[in-house]
């Protein structure tokens, strides 16, 4: 595996200008809102301004403008009843719907992996980059736990259909010609399942977008979705236990469970404007990670802001979260070990006193590195495998 800082950094200053005349098409499984594999999918588009996006299900209301400027070629799954909304009940089509996308016209293709999307059938003479959040986390690692979780029918059927779509993916796998990861994590897991290295880059993270504050609260902050394997019910159980401030932001499933049983040092404000969001992220004491995470985004937005993090030791907090720089780990998931890991950032006064610090160290995860680095990846493989493929 490739080192993230051993990748070049020669060209971070160039223009895209050399790859202009290229054919290029970015493959996302679906665009339905926006998350982090859409700010991806936004950060390609602005490396290539002309590129063509090939998606499943395309809804234009729920995504960026900056993607609605570029034309969206949808797969057959669009077509089908409910799309939009039960997209996810079309699983077992998509590897089908991808092979019959015609990709004939396509120099450069840049997959966004997480859900199918990598399985396209490119001209021979064409680049395949895939850059991947996560090998489909329902047929791999967290099959069990969606498993256990889905309805009578669903539990019933998904041992067929996972068993055919796990033969797809390692063999599509083989279509691609170098694989990206977002985090060391994802990394070791395209090594696991699909037997191939990987270049670890790391998302885009608009570092400019937050600040630091000289109005820092004595609480801490939860943010994020409230769903069982991010475990806000740990973080919720151990301020219980501590009785010090937590602030929490988001909705999700678990919601009004964890609102019951909280104690009055926690309060709910459920999802914010994003210039509210802000405002928690740089005025908490520090933001409290106790899930495990590919990579997570909010922790690198909340260290952008000057403020440190408490993260679960594993995942990609393993990359993002520098102990006695940006916070600390702790490596159990259970109260006493979240609480004395709490307890040891309120002893370090050099870690809670130091946001400047922590900002410099979260700018290495800047959007302007990952387009660097995505950059001198797709030239690499035009020159390596390619380099007739550049156009005037």
């Amino acid at each position: 595996m490739t080192d993230f800082k051993a990748l070049p950094t020669e060209h971070s200053e160039r223009n895209s200008a050399d790859l202009a005349g290229l054919r290029v098409a970015i493959v996302h499984y679906w665009l339905l809102g926006m998350r982090g594999g859409e700010k991806v999918v936004e950060s390609l588009l602005e490396l290539f301004p002309n590129a063509v996006i090939i998606t499943h299900v395309y809804d234009p209301a729920q995504v960026s403008d900056r993607i609605r400027r570029h034309e969206v070629r949808e797969t057959f799954i669009s077509k089908l009843p409910g799309a939009r909304k039960h997209y996810q009940k079309y699983l077992s089509l998509m590897p089908m719907a991808l092979e019959l996308m015609d990709m004939t016209e396509f120099d450069v293709i840049l997959s966004s992996e997480s859900g199918p999307a990598k399985g396209i059938i490119p001209r021979p003479d064409a680049v395949h980059l895939c850059y991947c959040h996560s090998p489909m986390r329902y047929i791999w690692d967290h099959y069990h736990i969606y498993r256990a979780s889905a309805g009578r029918f669903a539990r019933l059927a998904m041992p067929f259909v996972a068993h055919k779509l796990r033969i797809w993916d390692v063999t599509s796998a083989a279509r691609v010609d170098r694989f990206m990861a977002n985090s060391g994590f994802v990394a070791q897991r395209i090594n696991k399942y699909y037997r191939r290295e990987a270049d670890v880059i790391f998302p885009p993270v608009e570092i400019d977008d937050f600040s630091i504050s000289d109005d820092v609260g004595d609480h801490y902050l939860l943010a994020g979705e409230m769903v069982s394997y991010k475990r806000a019910d740990l973080a919720v159980d151990a301020f219980n236990a501590s009785g010090r401030k937590l602030v929490v932001v988001g909705d999700g499933e678990l919601r009004e469970e964890l609102t019951k049983k909280a104690k009055d040092n926690i309060t709910f404000l459920g999802r914010l404007p994003f210039a509210e969001l802000k405002r928690q992220f740089a005025t908490c004491k520090a933001l409290v990670f106790p899930g495990e995470e590919d990579f997570g985004i909010i922790p690198v937005e909340v260290m952008a802001s000057g403020r440190p993090v408490v993260a679960y030791g594993r995942g990609g907090a393993l990359d993002t979260v520098l102990p006695s720089v940006s916070g600390v780990h702790f490596h159990d998931q259970t109260v006493t070990a979240l609480n004395a890991a709490i307890d040891t950032l309120e002893g370090d006064v050099a870690l809670t006193n130091a946001p400047s610090k922590i900002r410099a160290h979260a700018a290495r995860f800047d959007q302007r590195v990952f387009k660097a680095k995505i950059a001198d990846l797709v030239r690499q493989e035009l020159h390596l495998t390619a380099p007739d493929l550049r156009r005037a």
